[in-house]
C-alpha cells in the first residue's frame, strides 16, 4: 500500500506526534509499504529534513495556546498545490494524526479520494479555558469527521473528545516505542559516569510549562531533601516557565538542582539509563505518556502524575507509581519509597521489562495495518457498488 502520514506539527521539532509519525514511516517502509509524511514546512528548515520521505504542504506558524502550551503547526497552504500533490501521489491510505488541528488535515481531507484514517492523540484538560477552546474548534472538527472512514485514538482519554461528537466506533491503539533504543545496560551506563559523586539522581524530562507539574516536583523534592542529603534533581527541557522555576529553586534554597535545557535524543537515552528515579508529574492535558514507556524500557523506576492519560499507561503494578502531584507530602513520600526500597525497585523493574514489550512499534503498526486493510476493503466494496 501507499500511505500518507499527515502530521500538522513542525516535523523538525521534537514532540510525541512527530516521533510517532517518523517511527511509523520507518516500520511501514520496512514491511514493503511506501510511506510518506505530509507536513507543513517549518520556517527554518535544515537540509537534513528534506528527504524523499517527506512532502511539505504549505508552511508552519507559531501558535501560543490559551491552554499554556506552545507549538508550531500548519498555518498556510496552497490548495491547488494540495490537489496536484494528491493527484501525483495517488495514496491508498491517508492517515491523519490529530486531524482536529487546523488547517492542514481539513484542506487535504476535502480533496482526498483515498481511504482516510484518523488518530486522536490529545486529551483536553477540564478547565473553563479548555471548554472555551473546545466550543471554538468543535464545528471545525465535526466538518472533519464527515470525511473520515475510520477513527482511532491512543487511549480512552484521547478518544473522549471525539466520542462526544460522533457515534462512530473509535479503535484504541496505544502509542509505541522503539525498544531497541533503550536496551543499554543500566549497570554499564552507570559505570561510565561519575554518578555525581554518589548522589541518587531524580530526573525530569519535558517542556517547562505549567501543566507538566515541575513546580510541584520542586516542592516535593524540597521535602525529600529535608531527610535525605544524597540527592540531585536534573531537569531536562526548556519552556516558558524556566525562569520562574529557576527562581523557585533559588528562593527555596534547594540543593543540587540542575537545569539542563534542551537535550538531544542520545542525551535523553543516556539520562534515562543513568538516573535512579524518573518523575513525570503532569497535572493535566496528557492523553498517554510516551516518556513513561521510555523510562520503563530503560529500567528506570518512575513516579507519575495521576492524570487520565498517564493512568492509562501505568496499569497493573505500575499503578503504584501514580500520585497526585499537588499533594506534595505524598509526592515526596512516593519518591522516597521508590528511591530507597530496593525490593520494591527490583519488583517494579521486573514488571516494567515485560509490560513495555506490548508497546513495541512492531505490535502497534500491526494494529494500524489491520485498520488500513479493513478500511481499504470496505472502501473498495462501496466504490464497486456506487
Amino acid at each position: 500500500m501507499k500511505i500518507g502520514l499527515v502530521c500538522p506539527y513542525n516535523i523538525a521539532k521534537g514532540g510525541g506526534v512527530q516521533e510517532i509519525v517518523r517511527a511509523m514511516q520507518k516500520e511501514l517502509a520496512s514491511r514493503g509499504h511506501v510511506a510518506k509524511i505530509l507536513t507543513p514546512e517549518p520556517r527554518e528548515m535544515a537540509d537534513s529534513h528534506r528527504t524523499s520521505g517527506i512532502i511539505f504542504v504549505g508552511s508552519a506558524a507559531d501558535f501560543n495556546s490559551p491552554l499554556h502550551t506552545t507549538s508550531q503547526l500548519s498555518g498556510t497552504s496552497d490548495t491547488s498545490g494540495i490537489e496536484q500533490m494528491l493527484e501525483r501521489e495517488q495514496f491508498d491510505i491517508l492517515h491523519f494524526h490529530e486531524p482536529w488541528v487546523p488547517m492542514l488535515s481539513r484542506q487535504i481531507l476535502s480533496r482526498s479520494q483515498s481511504v482516510n484514517i484518523a488518530t486522536f492523540h490529545a486529551k483536553l484538560p477540564e478547565t473553563i479555558m479548555s471548554r472555551t477552546v473546545v466550543s471554538m474548534v468543535t464545528p471545525y472538527t465535526k466538518a472533519v469527521l464527515r470525511n473520515l472512514d475510520e477513527l482511532t485514538a491512543v487511549s480512552e482519554a484521547a478518544a473522549e473528545y471525539v466520542c462526544s461528537l460522533t457515534d462512530a466506533p473509535v479503535t484504541i491503539i496505544p502509542n509505541g516505542i522503539d525498544l531497541s533504543m533503550y536496551k543499554t545496560s543500566r549497570d554499564t551506563s552507570k559505570a561510565k559516569t561519575d554518578a555525581s559523586e554518589g548522589l541518587k539522581t531524580i530526573l525530569f524530562i519535558g517542556r517547562l510549562e505549567r501543566r507538566k507539574g515541575v513546580k510541584c516536583l520542586l516542592e516535593a523534592y524540597g521535602l525529600l531533601t529535608e531527610k535525605a542529603s544524597d540527592l540531585q534533581l536534573l531537569i531536562a527541557g526548556d519552556g516558558p516557565d524556566r525562569k520562574k522555576l529557576e527562581d523557585q529553586v533559588r528562593d527555596m534554597e534547594l540543593p543540587n538542582v540542575k537545569f539542563l535545557g534542551y537535550v538531544s535524543e542520545a542525551e535523553k537515552v543516556q539520562l534515562l539509563a543513568t538516573a535512579d528515579l524518573f518523575c513525570a508529574p503532569a497535572l493535566y492535558g496528557e492523553s498517554f505518556g510516551i516518556v513513561l514507556l521510555e523510562a520503563m524500557a530503560s529500567g528506570l523506576v518512575t513516579v507519575a502524575g495521576n492524570n487520565p492519560g498517564y493512568a492509562s499507561v501505568m496499569q497493573e503494578l505500575g499503578s503504584l507509581s501514580l500520585v497526585n502531584p499537588k499533594d506534595h507530602v505524598e509526592f515526596a513520600r512516593r519518591m522516597d519509597v521508590l528511591l530507597y526500597d530496593d525490593d520494591l525497585r527490583r519488583l517494579w523493574r521486573k514488571w516494567a521489562k515485560d509490560y513495555v514489550k506490548q508497546f513495541s512499534y512492531t505490535n502497534i503498526v500491526d494494529q494500524y495495518v489491520e485498520v488500513y486493510e479493513t478500511a481499504h476493503k470496505k472502501h473498495a466494496v462501496i466504490s464497486e457498488m456506487a
